[in-house]
């Protein structure tokens, strides 16, 4: 097999540690929107009274976090190499669930779940919203929308402590499970868990149901496999790379759509604009009288 594309490069050892750094990466919005992302970069420090301030561009986070993916390239890498995972196309997967009756495991967040997913597929997701309200998760949530929440739509994702045990709990580890996310890197540390916890029956979609046609596989939800990952202020200007393609196919009317909404941004910007002007010479006269 050839090298997996994840977009970033190899380096050396992996620990423990940077596995479970791994896992607190894979939650981030950073990571797996930046194509589509304005390139704002922003971390959280605590200040010595418990105050949360941003800083901008910190290269050593952006650092830290290419290593631990690339260690984690290499694990998984190894892993489809050695045949410990096999690997299935989503239209594979789709023949494998209807004339092999295996079971297809959806890792996604609730945020892609909800839009579509496949028929019959048990969800037991890896990562999930953060919905717990407290001054370290509010902190996370902060980041999270100023490093490109807002513009991709992505909340702060946790990691599920209880993921394996949930899995244990409605499949006995000689069971067929076919893991699947939205572009294949969360279904895969997924699927790096399970056969450390002792599955052995282990295939993986490759590229994620992202990479899935209509016809590939049984859908059910009010969106597209290739636009459940989508969201945010991309999504509502039609900015992302797969609605792009979704234009290319579908031709100037679906691309009308965004081109209005997006004029009409831009009137109401102008109106805000003209209407603080207006408000700030009516503070003025009122100040003069």
């Amino acid at each position: 097999m050839g090298a997996l594309s994840f977009g970033f490069s190899p380096l050396n050892a992996v620990t423990t540690s940077s596995k479970q750094q791994t896992l607190k990466n894979l939650g981030t919005a950073h990571f797996f929107n930046s194509t589509n992302m304005p390139s704002f970069n922003f971390r959280t420090q605590q200040n010595c009274r418990g105050g949360i301030r941003m800083q901008v561009v910190e290269e050593e986070y952006e650092v830290q976090q290419a290593k631990d993916m690339a260690a984690a390239k290499k694990r998984w890498e190894a892993m489809i190499r050695d045949g410990k995972v096999k690997f299935l196309t989503p239209r594979e997967a789709g023949y494998a669930i209807q004339l092999s009756n295996k079971v297809l495991l959806d890792v996604r967040p609730s945020t892609e779940r909800k839009k579509a997913w496949v028929k019959g597929s048990t969800w037991i997701p890896l990562f999930d919203v953060e919905n717990s309200i407290d001054a370290v998760n509010l902190s996370r949530k902060m980041t999270n929308f100023m490093m490109g929440g807002w513009w991709s739509g992505v909340p702060a994702l946790a990691y599920d402590n209880k993921f394996l045990s949930k899995v244990q709990e409605k499949f006995p580890k000689d069971s067929d499970l076919i893991v699947a996310c939205q572009k294949g890197l969360r279904s895969l540390a997924a699927c790096e868990l399970l056969y450390n916890a002792g599955y052995r029956n282990l295939f993986w979609v490759q590229e994620g149901l992202e990479a899935a046609e209509e016809e590939d596989l049984d859908r059910e939800g009010p969106q597209p496999f290739k636009l459940a990952g989508i969201g945010g202020v991309s999504e509502f200007l039609g900015w992302t790379d797969q609605q792009r393609a979704a234009a290319a196919k579908e031709g100037w009317g679906y691309r009308l759509v965004f081109t209005g909404r997006l004029l009409g941004v831009i009137l109401a910007a102008d109106a805000l604009f003209f209407g603080a002007q207006q408000v700030g010479r009516y503070i003025q006269d009122l100040r003069a009288h």
